[in-house]
């Protein structure tokens, strides 16, 4: 993972995952997209194809296994509900499936992710970016500036990941701010 752009797995193809596959294109990651339900990669495929420019479809995929979606992954961001069980679980998946090389991130704000992190065999390369409901998609300021966007970390989280995490968000046109779990 030596620049960018990245490859990027988005797990869950719901309002949150098909926004993030949105942004991740149109700033030139290639995206993978996977939902079990084929009614959401179906219409997250057909949302998509009306909002990308000819040029950046290319680079989203549509896949209906997680282990397609993170195959050459260098992140993996889980869209699926903020509930410990379902988080608990697409980890567990995500750490399996993923290569050693591949950052897990999920949206949440109120799961401990050094308890997720744990979990795994990779707890160095977990991240919870605290979100409230859209503010992932937020616009930039009215005075230009980039909204901010707290990234929760562990202590076991090592400086690559932060670095990596925050050229991403960077590249989204967030200000990442990084705080340890307190969750």
């Amino acid at each position: 993972m030596s620049g960018l752009p990245l490859t990027v797995a988005i797990i869950g193809a719901g309002p949150l995952g098909r926004r993030l596959a949105l942004a991740a294109a149109q700033v030139g990651c290639h995206v993978l997209l996977e939902d079990v339900m084929p009614a959401n990669l179906h219409h997250a495929r057909e949302a998509l194809r009306q909002q990308l420019s000819p040029d950046a479809l290319p680079s989203v995929q549509f896949v209906s296994s997680i282990e397609d979606a993170v195959r050459d992954a260098d992140l993996a961001i889980d869209c699926v509900p903020d509930e410990l069980e379902s988080k608990l679980e697409i980890f567990c998946l995500l750490d399996r499936m993923a290569p050693p090389r591949t950052i897990l991130a999920t949206p949440s704000t109120r799961l401990s992710i050094t308890d997720l992190a744990t979990c795994t065999y990779r707890p160095e390369k977990c991240v919870a970016i605290a979100t409230e409901p859209g503010q992932l998609m937020a616009e930039s300021a009215n005075d230009g500036a980039s909204p901010p966007l707290q990234v929760r970390v562990s202590a076991y989280t090592t400086s690559d990941t932060v670095r990596i995490v925050a050229d991403f968000c960077r590249m989204l046109g967030f200000s990442p701010q990084f705080a340890p779990d307190t969750a």
